[in-house]
């Protein structure tokens, strides 16, 4: 109740401090589930001399599966508390995740959160404020696409349309149950995935792979890259270098993935050169024996080949050996690119047209 009521304080400052809004009464009624009503607060107020009445539902957090939930209470509810004026229902909250203000909007459910995005779609006085997501929803998304998680979504974006259950799925990805089980409850949420079954053998499997893919993408723009190791190979075009790499990684018993431009060129065919082969790499020692059986020079600039140094084992699943050469599987390929210069962009989305296909 603490938290409803930080929250509902915020979004009443927010309704004071714009123009030609005004409360009809600074005293708003806050506890009116206490009376059997099923909306936290009940806010009287004239936006640009048009009497409005605001139903507002607060909550912690709102994602699309809270919106759908919501909407029947307030098409049952809405239009009966104040027929002598507008009416509008509001959901705020201290974060509400991107599909859930889309899915708000084209049902013209009025939203708040604490990052100050405001939406308030009155007859005649639409109002419609969109500011960054708050720390807080930033945190927990980001945390979804971190370490172990990553690798259950990995796991899940490869066999897309394949069913999972949670011990199915750990085993798949290689974590606890219980790490599973947290990011297919999290998929939950944003509604990325679908399920059938109950208890025990209840399953689940993307429904939204591209929502997926996109948000993932974006958080890999965004997050701090690898350490990487910059090398010159001499004597070697990067075609002949991928296929010299594959050979003498492949005698050292090295674990590795070439990935980013060279991978992408492989499975989709589109630039007319790559001039640049990078490869995730697990086994350190292995690979410093390998790196120097290539005679391969350190440099800062014109390097012909990278290692970007891998921590978890996990982060090499699902790689596919194609003439000899281990590659990472093309949903990572398309993720490295994002942090890409050039025309690793171009060269992403095109790789996801043509192989990855969602």
């Amino acid at each position: 109740m603490q938290q409803e009521h930080a929250i509902l304080e915020g979004f009443l400052g927010a309704l004071r401090n714009l123009p030609d809004v005004h409360l009809d009464s600074d005293q708003v009624e806050l506890e009116a589930r206490q009376s059997g009503r099923f909306y936290d607060a009940r806010i009287n107020l004239r936006i640009a001399d048009r009497p409005i009445t605001l139903l507002v539902e607060a909550k912690k957090a709102v994602y699309p599966r809270d919106v759908h939930q919501a909407l029947w209470q307030f098409k049952k509810y809405g239009n009966t508390l104040a027929p002598d004026r507008e009416t509008l229902s509001m959901l705020v909250a201290e974060s509400i995740s991107p599909g859930a203000k889309d899915l708000l909007r084209e049902e013209r459910i009025g939203y708040f959160d604490s990052g100050g995005s405001l939406f308030l779609p009155a007859r005649g006085a639409y109002l419609f404020i969109d500011k960054p997501p708050p720390k807080s929803l930033e945190r927990s998304v980001r945390s979804i696409f971190s370490r172990r998680r990553a690798q259950v979504l990995l796991a899940l974006l490869v066999r897309h349309q394949d069913w999972f259950g949670v011990t199915e799925i750990a085993k798949e990805s290689k974590v606890a149950p219980s790490t599973a089980s947290e990011v297919l409850s999290q998929l939950d949420r944003f509604e990325w995935a679908e399920s059938r079954g109950q208890g025990p053998s209840k399953e689940r499997r993307l429904r939204q792979p591209g929502a997926l893919l996109d948000a993932w993408a974006k958080q890999q723009a965004m997050a701090r890259p690898p350490a990487m190791r910059r090398y010159y190979v001499s004597g070697y075009k990067a075609d002949s270098l991928l296929e010299h790499v594959g050979r003498i990684f492949n005698a050292h018993h090295v674990t590795y993935a070439v990935t980013s431009e060279a991978a992408a060129q492989r499975y989709a065919p589109f630039l007319s050169t790559v001039s640049v082969v990078r490869a995730r790499v697990f086994t350190r020692d292995a690979a410093d024996a390998a790196v120097a059986e290539l005679d391969a020079r350190v440099v800062n600039e014109g390097f012909n080949f990278a290692v970007l140094e891998t921590k978890f084992p996990g982060e090499l699943l699902f790689r596919e050996q194609l003439g000899g050469v281990w590659f990472a599987p093309p949903v990572q390929v398309y993720l490295d690119l994002q942090r890409g210069e050039g025309r690793a962009k171009e060269l992403a989305d095109h790789l996801r047209r043509e192989r990855i296909k969602f």
